[in-house]
């Protein structure tokens, strides 16, 4: 264990409770794009290891090129596609008993597109509420069957992907099931979105473990950066926080023959640490050792943000200078991590004190960095430092991020400056930078419990006026339409 970490710092890890892993993916406007912690404070940190595979909000896959003739006539089968689908939507509405909606798509005589077919299906996933679950369910899968009955069109793994979140979120589950079935049978890999959509719906209704024990035995399942499918399991098992199931699949895998890589080890300490269970988590550290994998850029992260939680902050610089020793240059993801476990645990002046020492070894803060400092003061109340250090981070070319801004309107909301945090949300728009719903809650449900209900119901009329998020208003707290 020498070789690891010193026996000092191990006696102070042990006592520690909590870390996490961070990341440098910010916010960029997609579904699920923000996580609002216990306190409703919006998490800037995120678990790391991301892929695009593991995006449920499926990103614009067609974005425009530029230049010329090829943007004027690309511009518009874009164009042409919306209006169809549109047109497609339309006759879907129709729908109803007597009602012959094969037919009357036939006669619309419109050209199947693997854009046609997103616009129509995130057309209906935007309809989609509590009291029309059903109907939306059917209308998708009407609308899917007819594309793939259409000459000279085969359904993309995106489309089969979509069409499975909307029975996700009409809780169809032996539909999904039915249509990854479908999906094998058409040729295509269960990758990790396939999963992360599958575990997410199905961990709800407590059928988390049966979908698992399916994955583990697929010969179908396959997710490139990972060089067996345990793995892959085991990421998709860490963004959806099963950690439970992490531990299981864990001991399949050994059952298997599988030996754990870095990565393998990385994930199950992670839940280890998430489950309490502090005993496994040091014997999978020595079996890490014992197996030649020495602790990597993530592995010293986890330690150093328990450290940071556990208010040893001594024994993390001390964790710190061993990572140089070893040759491990500590970057800004780990001063960030100190800094943000620091902070929650109420240590603002520790979190200077790291701040800066990462100063003096030449690591420039990013915006990260600057949003969980800006957060901790917020948290401690202390506005006037977060406001310097929100003029500190524009100054020097770090453009702040929806986390930063929400974080500087909830302290301008919690110290009363209302107009303030009114005119910083129209500033962050100004900028380019689109306030997520967390945004429009901070503001909203801060403004309607100090009874300013007009303001509140103004922020919510030009949120609706300019499209922002209309198909979610009822999640924003008390809010009634008018």
């Amino acid at each position: 264990m020498n070789s690891v970490i010193h026996s000092g710092t191990i006696a102070a890890i042990r006592k520690a409770s909590r870390f996490l892993f961070t990341s440098r993916k910010f916010c960029d406007g997609r579904i699920g794009g923000g996580v609002e912690s216990d306190d409703g404070i919006e998490e800037p940190l995120k678990i790391t290891w991301e892929s695009s595979e593991m995006d449920c909000g499926f990103a614009e896959e067609y974005e425009e090129s530029s230049g010329g003739d090829k943007f004027s006539v690309r511009r518009r089968f874009l164009e042409s596609d919306k209006l169809n689908a549109s047109l497609v939507l339309d006759t879907l509405q129709q729908d109803c008993p007597g009602f012959n909606t094969k037919s009357a798509l036939d006669e619309l005589n419109v050209k199947i597109s693997g854009l046609l077919v997103r616009e129509v299906l995130v057309g209906i996933l935007r309809t989609l509420s509590y009291d029309n679950k059903t109907r939306c369910a059917k209308l998708a899968h009407k609308f899917f069957v007819w594309c793939g009955g259409q000459d000279c069109f085969r359904h993309t793994a995106d489309c089969y992907h979509l069409l499975m979140k909307i029975f996700a979120e009409c809780g169809e589950y032996k539909a999904m099931c039915r249509l990854i079935d479908e999906m094998i049978k058409d040729g295509y890999l269960t990758t990790a979105r396939t999963f992360n959509l599958l575990i997410c719906t199905c961990g709800e209704a407590g059928l988390a473990r049966e979908v698992v024990e399916q994955f583990v035995k697929s010969k179908t399942f396959s997710y490139r950066p990972f060089k067996h499918s345990y793995n892959a399991i085991l990421h998709c098992l860490l963004g959806v926080k099963q950690y439970k199931l992490i531990d299981w699949v864990y001991e399949q895998m050994l059952e298997d023959g599988f030996t754990p890589d870095v990565l393998t080890y990385n994930i199950v300490m992670f839940a280890s640490f998430r489950l309490g269970k502090t005993d496994k988590l040091y014997r999978l550290l020595d079996e890490m050792v014992k197996d030649g994998f020495s602790p990597d850029f993530y592995t010293y992260n986890i330690l150093l943000h328990h450290l940071a939680t556990g208010n040893k902050p001594l024994a993390a610089l001390n964790l710190l200078n061993h990572m140089r020793e070893v040759g491990v240059e500590p970057g800004v993801i780990h001063f960030t991590t100190l800094i943000d476990g620091l902070s929650r645990a109420g240590k603002l002046e520790a979190s200077e004190y790291f701040m800066e020492e990462m100063l003096k070894v030449g690591c420039t803060p990013d915006v990260v960095c600057y949003t969980v400092m800006i957060t901790g003061y917020v948290s401690g109340g202390e506005l006037e430092k977060a406001e310097g250090m929100f003029r500190e981070m524009t100054e020097k070319g770090q453009l702040p991020n929806v986390f930063t801004y929400n974080s500087m309107i909830r302290g301008f909301c919690m110290a009363g400056k209302f107009k303030e945090a009114c005119s910083l949300l129209k500033e962050m728009e100004s900028r380019g930078c689109n306030p997520n719903l967390v945004v429009y809650s901070t503001l909203v449900n801060n403004l309607r419990n100090a009874g300013k209900l007009l303001e509140a119901h103004e922020v919510v009329k030009d949120m609706v006026e300019k499209g922002h998020y209309v198909h979610l208003i009822s999640r924003l707290k008390k809010y009634r339409r008018s």
